[in-house]
């Protein structure tokens, strides 16, 4: 990657012009995508392989393949309850589009604590973890630390329950595709084993999970955030729809009397310019 240039040269010299390394469109003639035809060169590709292409450059086995549409099929949860789902839902409640919608629900799927946001930490704590251990460090002191400088540890844990349901059918699948045996996978059950043993006793959830699963895959930290970017979407569309056809307005209707509100007594509304109670 070539040194990035700041200052006004570097706006003049990108007037009038933009150069891609990643694709351009001519058309009525062909698209160009990581340098390759996209319907001449790409056009038999798998919709994952040619998705994880655009982020990676780089291609995967059809075992990776199956293990990475698994990553994402195995949390497409059609529960309004979840906080992302929810969102889409009432989109459909108050007859707003789908599309607006499902972007809004994916928009708040990246929430630092449950969601996206902790994509790129655990594979950054991987990364160091790894790089510890090679220098000689000791991986628990590791984990401590980690625990001890952010409260949390991105990957283990979860709010409601201290388990994943997601996490026995991934690793049967990925054992079965014989892609259990990557450095990141073992440290990541070492971790596991590490916090089961300590006071907080918490173990690996879906994030952590598939973060090893990816950075054995050689995922860069924004490499799997992107690549989890659509993992709950297919869950979305039936809660929408659900909610589009009932009564508008009422998923999760909230009473009055459900506030609680200590504000102000009841009092006149006024018309505004004049002193008339409405």
């Amino acid at each position: 990657m070539s040194e990035r240039k700041y200052g006004p040269d570097s706006l003049q010299e990108n007037v009038g012009v933009l150069k891609s390394r990643m694709g351009t469109f001519y058309p009525g003639s062909h698209v160009i995508f990581r340098g390759h035809d996209l319907h001449r060169d790409l056009k038999d590709m798998d919709w994952m392989a040619l998705y994880v292409f655009g982020i990676t450059g780089r291609r995967f086995s059809e075992q990776q393949l199956r293990l990475l549409h698994a990553l994402w099929t195995y949390t497409s949860y059609p529960d309004v309850r979840l906080w992302n789902n929810r969102v889409a839902a009432l989109a459909g409640s108050a007859r707003s589009t789908g599309t607006l919608g499902m972007a809004a629900a994916l928009a708040v799927s990246e929430a630092s604590i449950y969601g996206g946001g902790n994509y790129t930490r655990a594979v950054r704590f991987l990364v160091f973890a790894r790089e510890h251990v090679a220098a000689g460090g000791d991986l628990a002191e590791c984990v401590h630390q980690e625990l001890k400088r952010n409260r949390s540890m991105a990957g283990y844990g979860r709010p409601l329950v201290n388990g994943d349901e997601r996490n026995p059918h991934i690793l049967a699948l990925a054992e079965e595709l014989e892609l259990d045996q990557g450095v990141y996978l073992r440290m990541a059950l070492e971790i596991e084993q590490i916090l089961l043993a300590s006071r907080m006793r918490i173990k690996m959830n879906y994030v952590g999970l598939s973060a090893a699963l990816v950075a054995d895959m050689s995922f860069s930290p924004r490499e799997f955030y992107l690549f989890a970017f659509p993992a709950f979407l297919a869950g979305m569309p039936p809660g929408f729809i659900e909610a589009s056809e009932r009564t508008e307005g009422t998923l999760y209707p909230l009473a009055c009397d459900d506030v609680l509100y200590e504000g102000e007594s009841c009092r006149p509304w006024l018309k505004s310019g004049n002193d008339v109670p409405i």
